[in-house]
């Protein structure tokens, strides 16, 4: 009988703690930890499609870093969360063209004030053709790596530094 309550006295001691009390703070203080961390800082994100292929697979999920830009501004081939339509709608992609830059694509190839950028992300060429378009201030131009895909088939161009929500982990 004795061994038996030893058992349980040791179960009961890896299951809940030597001081119950304690185990309950720690549980407490981990559940407004988590709130905290996937209410304001970590935002899920469905991979939906396939524009960002290879990088991000279809079907993958995903954390928007919504503090990643409280004291930095967005850098060009950063992946990020932008809101382009509605509140629950959020796109995955990568900027590549900074406030104030002409941005456009001839043969494929994305053309910023006048120079090819390097894109070794990228890994399938493209026809894609779009006329030079000048960002005024605080917007950015974001476009999706898969550039396989029909251009007409992709949500891409510009739109404003409000609507990125934070920058894509890993």
């Amino acid at each position: 009988m004795g061994t038996h309550s030893g058992g349980t006295s040791w179960f009961r001691t890896i299951l809940i703690g030597r001081n119950p009390k304690v185990t309950l703070l720690r549980a407490g203080a981990l559940v407004v930890v988590c709130f905290v961390t996937f209410k304001f800082i970590l935002l899920p994100i469905r991979v939906e499609g396939a524009s960002m292929l290879p990088a991000y697979k279809e079907s993958g999920v995903n954390f928007v870093n919504r503090v990643a830009y409280l004291w930095t501004e967005p850098k060009r081939g950063d992946v990020v969360g932008i809101r382009l339509a509605g509140p629950h709608i959020m796109f995955m992609k990568r900027i590549v063209g900074l406030p104030g830059e002409t941005v456009a694509f001839h043969e494929g190839h994305v053309i910023i004030d006048g120079v090819v950028l390097d894109e070794p992300y990228v890994k399938r060429p493209c026809d894609w053709e779009r006329a030079p378009v000048t960002l005024g201030p605080g917007e950015y131009f974001f476009v999706g790596d898969n550039r396989s895909m029909p251009q007409a088939d992709h949500t891409f161009g510009r739109g404003p530094r409000e609507r990125i929500i934070g920058k894509i982990l890993l």
